[in-house]
């Protein structure tokens, strides 16, 4: 898989997650019908779905995704909550992506 593969693959992995949590969460706080639960279970499923399509170890992409999961969710803050992401955020989603980077790009050994 490409780099360019693995990263759209994290960044369809996030949204699905964000969203499956994003649904109840509207529910809960009674902005949403009940029926929101039902595309939340299917966006969640796809979600663990979409991890396992990683060639990496679980563990090695879990990490990896965590610092994608995080750009994602600035960026749902911006788009849909409203709220502009800080200078600090956005730092933040530097060091997280870098991260990210030297986990999937890392030299393996053994």
């Amino acid at each position: 898989m490409s780099l360019i593969q693995t990263f759209a693959l994290y960044l369809v992995t996030a949204l699905a997650e964000i969203i499956g949590c994003y649904l109840p969460l509207l529910w809960l706080q009674g902005r949403g019908p009940v029926w929101l639960l039902a595309p939340a279970a299917l966006s969640l499923g796809l979600f663990v779905w979409l991890l396992s399509l990683h060639p990496a170890a679980s563990g090695r992409v879990y990490a990896a995704y965590g610092g994608v999961y995080i750009t994602v969710a600035l960026l749902w803050l911006w788009r849909v909550d409203g709220l502009r992401p800080s200078s600090w955020d956005l730092a933040g989603i530097g060091l997280a992506l870098l991260g990210a980077a030297l986990i999937v790009l890392g030299p393996r050994h053994g």
